[in-house]
């Protein structure tokens, strides 16, 4: 079901028009904030009772996402429906997509939750992916040839952030590897000599309409996003270009509405390689939040509401420092709060916590972001909160 354009305010039943957010985490959560801001009402639904999302949204419902009476308690008070994360159930989101727009719809999250399906689209799209081959059978692990390795091997499905990846060199490694994975369907992807990692965060509309920010240069440790540098010059002016195309046909190639987050590797020798994509706003989009005019989550509303799109101008240079929970704990592991009050004392910092009521390591507890009016201020600025909140430099 498509949308019509769905303004903020009171309905001819006398109800405040609503928007609907599957999942409670921290991207939920700025998403409510965002449509708040714009005066809707908004329901989240997600079995945590304390999710960040649900502590702050008019409604929480707090059901599994395939729970009927969530699903039509949900649909009862929303005028369309959005989610924040792509392991959403695809069941639900057909349920949901047969009575109110919903945006991305379910076929284009089935696309991403899947890493074959998601790498035959990119073919299809006439984007480059690394080498690669699938793993479902023992006679597909045979007849995995040397060329792909070293390689990392992926489960196809429920992976994020480094997680149900293992790096291989050898097909006794390979073979090991994927009976440490319970022998699941798997991705096998040759390992390439990297120079960097990006990313473009695209936002479409139910009319086809598009806009995009730019290409944020990214820094992982461990699996997990830590650093992203947005700025002009923070990439070879040729792998921007490359980089918003491929983004926009992946995106138009699966007739996607909302906000989607395209990751890409850069080769030591120049070319562009897609690597993932995640049919939501993303953590290397965060900057946004304080850099732009409008930010992913404000994006995010509008293509759920089938309200206009304006191409976004970033007014500053940004570095956005992602904070784990690691940040919580002193070197004997004893609990400690992070040094927030010399780290705010530095102009063009940005506090972001995500209301988590515990920390882990490991852990996404929020963000920080700096800008300011040069790129060199920027950097000085990051690189001295790093130092103040015990963080690797970068």
């Amino acid at each position: 079901m498509s949308a019509q354009t769905i303004l903020p305010g009171t309905t001819a039943s006398g109800q405040q028009t609503t928007l609907g957010v599957m999942g409670g985490g921290q991207l939920g959560r700025m998403f409510v904030h965002a449509a708040q801001r714009m005066g809707y009402f908004t329901a989240v639904l997600d079995p945590d009772p304390v999710s960040p999302a649900g502590l702050v949204s008019h409604f929480h419902i707090q059901t599994d996402y395939l729970d009927e009476q969530g699903l039509a308690q949900l649909m009862q008070r929303c005028a369309a429906i959005t989610t924040e994360f792509e392991n959403v159930p695809a069941p639900a989101l057909f349920t949901l997509g047969a009575h109110r727009p919903v945006a991305p719809g379910a076929d284009a999250v089935a696309i991403a939750q899947d890493r074959i399906q998601e790498k035959a689209h990119f073919e299809r799209c006439g984007v480059p992916v690394a080498p690669y081959a699938v793993i479902e059978t023992p006679g597909q692990l045979a007849a995995v040839g040397a060329d792909l390795l070293p390689g990392i091997l992926k489960t196809a499905r429920l992976g994020y952030d480094g997680k149900g990846q293992i790096r291989v060199s050898t097909r006794a490694e390979l073979a090991a590897a994927w009976t440490e994975l319970r022998q699941v369907a798997c991705v096998l992807e040759k390992m390439l000599p990297l120079a960097a990692e990006c990313s473009v965060i695209v936002a479409r509309g139910w009319n086809g309409e598009m806009v995009h920010f730019p290409p944020q240069l990214n820094l992982h440790r461990d699996g997990i996003l830590a650093v992203t540098q947005v700025f002009d010059g923070n990439l070879p002016g040729s792998i921007v270009l490359r980089a918003v195309e491929a983004a926009k046909s992946i995106a138009e190639g699966l007739q996607y509405v909302g906000v989607l987050c395209v990751e890409f590797f850069v080769l030591a020798d120049g070319r562009l390689v897609v690597n993932e994509m995640a049919p939501r706003p993303h953590n290397s989009g965060h900057y946004t939040l304080d850099a732009c005019d409008v930010s992913q989550f404000d994006l995010q509303v509008r293509t759920l509401a089938g309200l206009p799109l304006t191409q976004p101008r970033q007014h500053s240079p940004a570095i956005m420092l992602n904070l784990l929970g690691d940040l919580w704990f002193g070197a004997s592991g004893t609990s400690i709060t992070p040094a927030w009050s010399e780290v705010l004392a530095l102009p063009g910092t940005h506090l972001h916590l995500y209301g988590k009521l515990q920390a882990r390591k490991g852990r996404k507890m929020g963000h920080l972001n700096i800008t300011g009016a040069s790129v060199d201020v920027v950097k000085i600025t990051a690189l001295r909160a790093a130092e103040l909140l015990g963080m690797t430099a970068f």
